[in-house]
């Protein structure tokens, strides 16, 4: 192979319009300043059809982002899958589908689960009205929603716009006897919704709101926001968990043997609430006196570890990733991030599978993230993720090397303008130490993102600004280092899936026929 390759992902870094509200340009950083005034580099799309969502009005986010950066090529992907399988009915035929509507027509409750808003990065409120709407033509009586309210993916206080449409849609379904109702719900970032293990209390705490009805009890979803909005001023995301009743008793309790779906299609935060609801070996919580129900995902969100056993619809299939061809070449690599993006640079990276291609030839590891408020800590582990890769690089033993700094996406989601500044400059100084090592030890460095995020931390709507938490629509970069040689861009309009094919072009490796092109 011709030179080694580091790649580093600064998650959340697009490119913005250089206002007050890119923190990516207010933030003092030397190191892309001199990249972007030397060395040759472009911008890619990383977001809507890219990478293989509906629309370029949907927003990209890290696991479609990494899946289009590790694989090179662009897959349909989590709402526009989901969407196909609706449209067709495929879902509806699914044995999964059939066997827990059978349940709840035979007498169970079916209750949904998920993040209620039309952000397309982990669910679509369209899907669940398809759903229940399917559930009442097959005769289901008793349907109960259990509604984790967004403000990142959406505008940060726009859960109540969700709950009038959901609660509309509800009212069409009560007829004949049925129940169909909203029976319980938090934001996103305080019940349920954690990944990679970093706070399983979130998850214990969304079991005992949805499954034990336990918590403060409101007449409504509306009442619960709007009384908890009064009280303490958060944004939608952070939420308090409430519980719905009628007559001082709660709505629903998801019951031993009723029918669960969990209607998120993004992967990360719905694993840890399937394994609670799927195992019968569970020890992160007390369960209390659970037997079991029958429960589908979505999709399945890891297809490896069987997380959950059941689901509806078919995830895609990808195959020829760029670890698949590194190994085939027999070249060391080496990944690295902390917990809140470490299954990004593995897991997605490598075509949504669990564990490596070959134990040989692929060293990962995990920085274990501290469970702190982003905000408060903007560095997060920034500093030991470039250590890490300083080690890596110094080592000489790996062709390719790739970390994420996971700071622009999860500072720049809660939406705190100075954190965020301060995250990109600590990034930033990541980066420099990155660069020396590679100019000492020989590699080509190549920068890029998964998506943008502090890039646009404001938004503008009717003449009122406001913070902007969700992600952006526009383009990251895309740099060329390397003190050797003068690489050159190509001209043309790329995405993310260009990025893969571009190191093995840049490696002197043949890429598969079904990839996308390189830009040199």
């Amino acid at each position: 192979m011709e030179k080694p390759i580091v790649l580093v992902i600064m998650d959340g870094v697009g490119k913005g319009d250089g206002g007050s509200g890119d923190a990516v340009a207010v933030a003092k950083t030397p190191t892309l300043d001199r990249l972007f005034a030397k060395c040759p580099y472009t911008y890619v799309k990383a977001h809507g059809t890219a990478v293989g969502l509906p629309s370029d009005e949907d927003m990209g986010n890290s696991e479609v982002g990494h899946n289009a950066l590790g694989c090179g090529q662009v897959y349909s992907q989590g709402a526009k899958l989901v969407g196909e399988s609706i449209e067709s009915g495929s879902l509806y035929e699914s044995a999964t589908w059939k066997d827990l509507i059978a349940n709840a027509v035979a007498g169970h409750a079916l209750h949904f689960m998920g993040l209620l808003s039309d952000g397309n990065v982990h669910s679509n409120i369209a899907h669940l009205i398809a759903l229940l709407k399917q559930a009442r033509a097959e005769g289901v009586k008793k349907a109960y929603c259990h509604i984790l309210l967004d403000g990142r993916d959406v505008p940060a206080t726009s859960a109540l716009d969700y709950v009038n449409q959901l609660e509309a849609v509800l009212a069409e379904l009560n007829t004949e006897g049925c129940d169909y109702a909203i029976a319980s719900g938090g934001g996103r970032m305080q019940v349920t919704m954690d990944r990679y293990e970093a706070n399983w209390g979130m998850v214990e705490l969304g079991w005992r709101t949805h499954v034990q009805a336990q918590g403060r009890m409101f007449a409504s979803a509306a009442e619960a926001i709007e009384t908890y909005r009064a009280e303490t001023g958060v944004i939608d995301q952070d939420l308090p968990a409430f519980v719905i009743g009628r007559n001082g008793k709660p709505v629903a309790k998801i019951e031993n043997g009723d029918s669960v779906i969990l209607f998120n299609f993004r992967g990360d935060r719905a694993q840890e609430i399937s394994l609670a609801f799927d195992r019968k070996d569970f020890d992160k919580f007390d369960r209390g006196d659970y037997t079991g129900v029958k429960f589908a995902g979505m999709l399945q969100y890891d297809g490896d570890l069987n997380i959950p056993e059941q689901y509806l619809v078919q995830p895609p299939v990808i195959k020829n990733t760029l670890t698949e061809v590194l190994c085939k070449a027999g070249i060391q690599e080496y990944a690295v991030s902390e917990t809140q993006k470490y299954g990004h640079v593995t897991y997605f990276w490598n075509g949504n599978r669990s564990g490596k291609v070959c134990e040989e030839l692929e060293t990962y590891e995990e920085i274990p993230s501290d469970v702190i408020p982003f905000e408060q800590a903007p560095a997060m582990k920034s500093r030991e993720i470039t250590q890490k890769m300083v080690e890596a690089i110094a080592s000489q033993k790996y062709g390719f090397i790739r970390c994420n700094y996971p700071n622009g996406d999860m500072v720049g989601h809660t939406g705190v303008m100075d954190a965020v500044v301060y995250a990109m400059e600590c990034v930033d100084s990541g980066l420099q130490e990155i660069l020396t090592a590679a100019d000492r030890y020989g590699y080509t460095v190549l920068i890029t993102a998964d998506h943008g995020n502090a890039d646009q931390m404001t938004e503008t709507k009717k003449g009122k600004t406001s913070v902007r938490t969700a992600h952006s629509l526009n383009p990251v970069p895309f740099i060329i280092y390397d003190k050797d040689r003068d690489w050159t861009i190509k001209d043309g309009t790329y995405g993310l899936a260009n990025v893969a094919p571009t190191i093995v072009k840049m490696m002197g490796l043949t890429a598969p026929e079904c990839w996308e092109e390189s830009m040199v």
